[in-house]
């Protein structure tokens, strides 16, 4: 995703890391997630905490890898995509439907979120998972590629304890 956005920050805070908007302007990075219905994360990605949401949902939808079906071939795209009022631009709604996926996103302005509550309470029970491994809670990498390397860790973990049970 860096490659795609751009950012690079100089050396002494790291790679992709940038202004936070909510905390006095500190530098920090944002970890941005797609997860499938269950709230099991299929890929994530990260990026400097300025960085608006809707910039990283094309490559976060590219990263998908083919999902293995009972039958027929592997599907290579979700059927549906759920996202809040963030990812409420034209040219979203676009890319989406030229790749076949139908979505769901609440419009700025017109429609209130909390229908979308049903689907998105998933997405924040496991942006919770992730948060509970310390090594996530604060960036301690300087280089982008170890704290990614550590976000697809726990992600690894969550999947194995979610299909453990």
């Amino acid at each position: 995703m860096r490659d795609r956005l751009g950012e690079h920050a100089g050396p002494e805070r790291g790679e992709l890391t940038g202004p936070n908007p909510v905390d006095r302007g500190k530098k920090g990075s944002k970890i941005h997630l797609n997860a499938e219905r269950t709230g099991l994360p299929l890929s994530i990605g990260i990026s400097g905490a300025n960085l608006h949401d809707s910039q990283a949902l094309e490559p976060l939808v590219r990263g998908i890898p083919p999902i293995r079906s009972r039958r027929g071939p592997r599907r290579r795209r979700p059927a549906k995509l759920h996202a809040d009022k963030g990812y409420d631009y034209d040219h979203l709604r676009r890319w989406l439907r030229m790749r076949g996926i139908r979505h769901r996103i609440a419009r700025r302005g017109i429609e209130s979120s909390t229908r979308l509550g049903r689907h998105r309470w998933t997405i924040e029970r496991t942006m919770s998972w992730l948060a509970g491994c310390r090594r996530l809670h604060r960036r301690y990498e300087r280089k982008a590629e170890h704290f990614l390397a550590f976000t697809a860790i726990a992600c690894t973990l969550i999947c194995y304890r979610r299909l453990t049970k």
